[in-house]
């Protein structure tokens, strides 16, 4: 397929890599609001919108700010075009429900890259968890500690705000955490939670922690954070019937569930140290998530993370913001 990233921010270079090791993909170029070039891959032309794109292509990769990916997607529905977009789907409900229904009447697919649901480990708790392989589920205890530098949020002027961030570590860092999360257990019928500001200059959230109950009584607890220097993996105990299990940066690093073997598959983790930056380096990942759009599309089914599971997770972060407030 053939590709026009929307954006030219730091994430367009991963987008820029990931196409560039996929022998059957090309990226046309770009479209940006500035006019600023791809970082990685300036000699390909730019365009002020899709509508100026002056050359033949199938699909859009949105890596704008979060709350402009409704923008994208419906620009993008409305030329016929596929849509893949940088996580969260978005950071509204109603521009949630907009994006997708603008690409369902235009009969397009639209994914969202929440490239953990391809790691190995991840999609082998899945079909356990489907298959009920661990009885009832006690308890889900989810760390995500990353830090960042003010730097960081000094970046950009939306950083670390509600109106196109979304939000802090929650809406930003920790939504790959909490979208495993969602994916594997749903959404909780109840939220309590706490946020502060500590060690950064922004509108929003640099930690905080929930407290969530779900529907079958099951008892969930997250923290997030981008104040928890010098940064941690993150990490999920799971407490079941069965038994418990960790996973650790998207690896089973521990199991203890009767009846049921360890399903970690050996080989290499996913080399991303999202615990202390922002750059992605090693892109197997959302090559996965790539390969898979394009096969969704070719099969016409729905993708890995297609919008309506990928919904879920923006819907508890908002219920995690609105509980603090």
């Amino acid at each position: 397929m053939r590709y026009v990233i929307v954006g030219t921010g730091n994430i367009s270079n991963t987008y820029v890599s990931a196409l560039g090791k996929l022998p059957n993909c090309e990226l046309v170029g770009a479209v940006s609001r500035s006019g600023r070039a791809l970082p990685s891959a300036p000699e390909l032309p730019i365009w002020s919108s899709l509508d100026a794109v002056d050359q033949a292509f199938d699909a859009v990769i949105l890596a704008t700010p979060n709350g402009l990916h409704h923008e994208g997607a419906i620009e993008a529905a409305a030329l016929g075009k596929h849509v893949l977009t940088e996580k969260p789907l978005d950071i509204a409900i109603e521009a949630m429900d907009r994006m997708t229904e603008a690409c369902k009447k235009a009969g397009v697919t639209l994914a969202v890259c929440y490239q953990r649901r391809t790691r190995p480990d991840n999609i082998a708790i899945k079909r356990l968890m489907d298959a009920g392989a661990f009885g009832r589920v006690y308890a889900v205890d989810l760390a995500a500690k990353f830090y960042r530098d003010q730097a960081y949020y000094d970046s950009g002027d939306y950083r670390g705000g509600y109106s196109l961030d979304g939000g802090g570590p929650f809406m930003q860092q920790a939504c790959h955490n909490l979208d495993i999360y969602t994916w594997l257990f749903g959404l909780p019928k109840q939220v309590m939670s706490m946020l502060g500001t500590f060690a950064h200059n922004i509108e929003s959230e640099d930690h905080g922690a929930a407290l969530m109950r779900h529907a079958n009584g099951m008892i969930g607890s997250v923290v997030a954070s981008t104040a928890a220097k010098p940064g941690f993996a993150a990490r999920m105990e799971v407490h079941t019937e069965k038994g418990s299990f960790t996973l650790t940066d998207d690896v089973v690093t521990q199991w203890a569930v009767e009846g049921v073997d360890n399903p970690s598959q050996p080989g290499e983790a996913y080399q991303h140290d999202g615990a202390t930056s922002a750059a992605v380096t090693d892109t197997t990942a959302h090559e996965a998530i790539i390969n898979d759009f394009e096969s969704a599309v070719k099969e016409k089914r729905e993708p890995l993370a297609g919008a309506g599971s990928s919904r879920l997770t923006t819907e508890l972060i908002l219920k995690v913001y609105e509980a603090a407030r």
